[in-house]
């Protein structure tokens, strides 16, 4: 397996689609990888780390997903893949038995909590209670476990800083 080749393939399978913050889609996918081999985890982790976006945002096929790598990776994939309808504690619950998916979801949080200085305080404060409700428990005994506190924890105490500065400006205009 060549990592470079499924590169090439997410490229082609996000073109056109842009993050928030206006760059190319496929980045996000392309680091959720990085963060995976940076970790440690095989070729499988990290092709399934590229791929996590494709079944959901793209008009990509769980056979295709199967035709160009393997079962496991397919399935994984398909796990993380919120569809239409989902109920959050299910959806969860099942990334929690498959091992692939669960650190492809890890790590897929860690990027876009890296990402969130760039959001709204509305989305901030929303990310922060669902990563906390969902994801530490999911982190819990992982490689993931402290990085997703220690980013929650800033990103709590970045929220608590911009509190205290416009509570401080009201008291100043006053």
């Amino acid at each position: 397996m060549k990592l470079d080749n499924y590169i090439e393939y997410i490229k082609e399978k996000h073109k056109g689609q842009t993050r928030k913050q206006g760059t190319p889609y496929y980045m996000h996918p392309l680091e959720v990888s990085n963060i995976l081999h940076k970790k440690g985890f095989s070729i499988e982790y990290q092709i399934a780390g590229l791929f996590h976006d494709l079944l959901e945002d793209t008009n990509t096929t769980y056979e295709e997903l199967v035709e160009i790598s393997n079962q496991e990776i397919a399935n994984a994939v398909k796990l993380v893949t919120k569809e239409k309808g989902y109920v959050m504690s299910e959806y969860m619950d099942r990334i929690m038995k498959n091992d692939m998916a669960r650190m492809v979801k890890l790590a897929d949080r860690v990027h876009n909590l890296s990402e969130t200085h760039l959001a709204s305080e509305k989305f901030k404060e929303k990310y922060v209670k669902e990563t906390e409700k969902w994801f530490i428990n999911l982190a819990a005994g992982t490689v993931f476990e402290e990085d997703i506190k220690d980013i929650l924890d800033n990103l709590k105490q970045e929220i608590q800083n911009k509190r205290e500065i416009d509570t401080n400006s009201d008291s100043l205009e006053r």
